[in-house]
């Protein structure tokens, strides 16, 4: 699978009409997210079934205003709730996936 080297890579990938479909579903996720579709990427994150899933719930909930949501998947993540603008959040997320092996 081949993963953009940066964030920087990955952002110039929004300019495509679809993400890669050989990235993992988390990073595709965080692609629509990052496009403003947040109902495809809620579509994908919510079978995610990993800490790295409940963490992209979790911003997903945040972005939508929902905090008591948005805490119950970051406590599922590990994380604490994130004072993080939103922009922020979604490049830590995908610097994390970039930077580890398994995603």
């Amino acid at each position: 699978m081949k993963l953009p080297e940066t964030y920087e890579k990955f952002s110039l990938s929004l300019n495509r009409i679809e993400p890669n479909s050989q990235w993992s579903p988390a990073l595709q996720s965080l692609w629509f997210l990052s496009k403003g579709n947040w109902n495809a990427s809620h579509e994908i994150a919510q079978d995610l079934h990993t800490e790295l899933g409940s963490w992209i719930h979790a911003l997903l909930h945040r972005m939508e205003g929902d905090e008591f949501n948005a805490q119950y998947w970051y406590q599922q993540a590990g994380k604490p709730f994130s004072e993080l603008t939103f922009d922020e959040e979604i490049k830590e997320i995908v610097d994390f996936i970039l930077s580890s092996n398994k995603y």
